[in-house]
């Protein structure tokens, strides 16, 4: 038993240092080429746990050598348009100038159904409202709205807009976040008095946000709000 968790402890630090060399994505973010990596190394680091008689480097060499390859092709394909259009694919634009493009999705082996969830994903309910959709090569779709099902922008309606930076996290879990203070221009102090005259201390809350303004918004680990 101690074998199994001396084995499952390396390969489960081992898979965590190749997910980070590969980048960071969402499952369905992955490139295809990302996903049969993923799935390579996933098999290969349950053999050397089921059976121990395999010896742990049948388990750890291969995953290095997938994940290197990875890298590898990441580098060669940043160079090379041609290369990453073979590797990866390119985007379908199934949907221009409102008009929708069946063949493409035939050729995507995208349904209908495919492609409406793909729509409501973005908030668009509507196919007519749509006057581009691209599918990208993660399978993702991206939506271009004609002008007139396009919400009002503060332009249009002649608001004056605050570009102010948008807040980040400057507690997390009862834990000051240093860089994100120094990135707003506050410290440490500016922190407690802040939250002093609330009446509270930064042990006391689970998060808070904070942008360049000063305006700030936290929440305690019993829920209570403010800001």
């Amino acid at each position: 038993m101690l074998i199994v968790f001396i084995r499952s402890v390396l390969l489960y630090v081992m898979i965590i240092f190749s997910v980070r060399l590969m980048g960071k994505r969402q499952i369905g973010e992955l490139q295809p080429s990302e996903l049969v990596i993923t799935i390579l190394v996933s098999n290969i680091a349950t053999l050397p746990i089921e059976d121990i008689s395999i010896p742990l480097s049948m388990g750890l060499i291969p995953i290095l050598t997938l994940v290197s390859l990875d890298v590898i092709m990441s580098a060669l394909t940043l160079k090379s348009r041609r290369l990453r259009k073979v590797v990866s694919g390119s985007p379908k634009i199934v949907i221009e100038n409102g008009k929708l493009k069946p063949e493409l999705l035939s050729q995507l082996r995208f349904s209908a159904d495919d492609l409406l969830e793909g729509l409501r994903s973005q908030g668009v309910f509507d196919i007519s409202e749509v006057e581009q959709a691209v599918v990208e090569t993660t399978g993702a779709v991206s939506v271009c709205l004609k002008k007139e099902s396009e919400p009002p922008t503060s332009q249009d309606l002649g608001v004056a807009a605050d570009s102010t930076p948008p807040p980040v996290l400057v507690i997390d879990s009862g834990k000051p976040i240093m860089p994100a203070l120094k990135h707003l221009g506050f410290d440490l102090k500016w922190l407690q008095s802040t939250l002093a005259r609330e009446g509270k201390r930064v042990s006391e809350v689970f998060l808070m946000t904070a942008d360049r303004g000063g305006r700030y918004y936290y929440v305690t680990f019993e829920g209570k709000a403010g800001k």
